[in-house]
């Protein structure tokens, strides 16, 4: 037994998991994170953009360290090249660009230095950190608090805490510790591939490609990467087609009406993995424990983003912590108890969440192909226009 007792411990160390670390740690609290990996940010299943507004609201500088490059609106496609363009230096010139007295809407960020900023931000806050550390259990004990289970370098150690904290990513292994329905349904995860190019010129927009014709039930993408680099990726959900997502991004970049611009690209690197375009889970919480990030599903359904509500769900947690820990229930942990996290998540964030969802399945459900990619269309230019309820979303 590891005679340290800590007020939190946190599995997975991914900007979920550091975020709540960090803003425990500066409240006073005690807390270990711990994380399989030796190697931060990776895999890198994610295109990296987030908006400037997530970062400052959770208190992350904007730093050189893990920022590749500003981006200042979106540019929504549909099959055959018609385009929605929402670009805040036009529209809002005196505000945004890249003058002395301007900023950006948001940014492409190196996931491996994201990461790593994040995680040291925590550490610097106070927080205890374990790498190459594998979660194996945990037991709710009759004084309130728990036995967390960890092999770290081959070594079984268990360490005693108030709450642990799942933020272990995709179909997390600590909810379902906890009996916690973590499974997704493959009709609702998106195989992702992107490719990492050189002379693809970018603008500064995020670039989504819409249509059944390059991403049977995703989209495609074009985001600057800096350094005159660009991602070229998209997402296809694999019951919608009998192709893997590397023939569909061949496709696309050889077919579409962007092969003109693709036809000088050279690959760098090559990222894929799997991103729920699913809801958030219904259950979040249980004994002594609370789930955040992709690890409660916490992504959004539309577009697959999961930077910026990984961090607002990371904030959200550790509020909730600790305004617990310093009320007169502090040593009831219990999952009534640890169900107001979840209340609040779903008032500040999740019900917006749930309603996207929604929105989502109307879109896939339509059986028409034509009335279906139309609808996503409008959809998604709806989603980023500027007066769109779901800005922060």
């Amino acid at each position: 037994m590891n005679p340290t007792p800590y007020d939190l411990v946190i599995i997975g160390s991914g900007p979920a998991g550091a975020t709540v670390g960090r803003f425990a740690a500066e409240a006073g609290l005690s807390v270990l994170l711990v994380d399989k990996k030796q190697e931060l940010g990776a895999p890198i299943q994610c295109s990296g953009a987030v908006s400037r507004h997530a970062l400052e609201d959770v208190g992350l500088a904007l730093d050189e360290e893990y920022i590749l490059e500003p981006i200042y609106g979106f540019a929504i496609y549909d099959q055959v090249g018609n385009a929605t363009k929402i670009d805040y230096r036009k529209l809002k010139a005196d505000e945004y660009g890249d003058g002395p007295d301007r900023k950006p809407l948001g940014y492409v960020v190196d996931r491996r230095r994201f990461d790593r900023y994040c995680m040291t931000q925590a550490e610097r806050a106070g927080v205890e950190t374990w790498l190459k550390t594998e979660g194996l259990g945990y037991t709710p004990k009759a004084d309130g608090r728990c036995d967390v289970h960890l092999r770290r370098f081959n070594e079984e150690i268990t360490v005693n805490c108030k709450v642990l904290v799942g933020a272990d990513g995709l179909m997390s292994q600590v909810g379902k510790w906890a009996g916690l329905q973590t499974h997704i349904k493959i009709t609702e995860l998106a195989g992702c591939l992107q490719f990492i190019v050189d002379k693809v010129e970018t603008e500064g927009l995020l670039e989504i490609i819409t249509g059944h014709e390059w991403a049977p039930g995703g989209y495609a993408w074009v985001f600057p990467k800096g350094h005159g680099y660009a991602e070229i990726g998209l997402g296809v959900i694999p019951t919608m087609t009998d192709k893997p997502a590397r023939w569909h991004l061949d496709k696309f970049i050889k077919q579409s009406f962007f092969k003109e611009r693709f036809k000088d690209s050279r690959i760098l690197e090559i990222q894929g993995g799997g991103v729920p375009l699913a809801a958030p889970l219904r259950t979040q919480y249980a004994d002594n424990l609370v789930l955040v990030g992709d690890a409660a599903r916490h992504v959004n359904p539309i577009t697959g983003g999961g930077i910026h509500t990984a961090l607002s769900g990371g904030k959200i947690a550790a509020e909730f912590l600790i305004d617990h820990f310093a009320s007169p229930n502090a040593t009831d942990c219990s999952a009534a108890m640890m169900k107001g996290y979840q209340d609040n998540w779903l008032e500040e964030l999740g019900d917006k969440m749930w309603k996207l969802y929604h929105t989502k399945t109307k879109v896939f459900h339509q059986e028409d192909i034509p009335t279906r990619d139309a609808y996503l269309y409008q959809t998604m230019s709806d989603y980023f226009d500027p007066n769109s309820e779901y800005k922060k979303v």
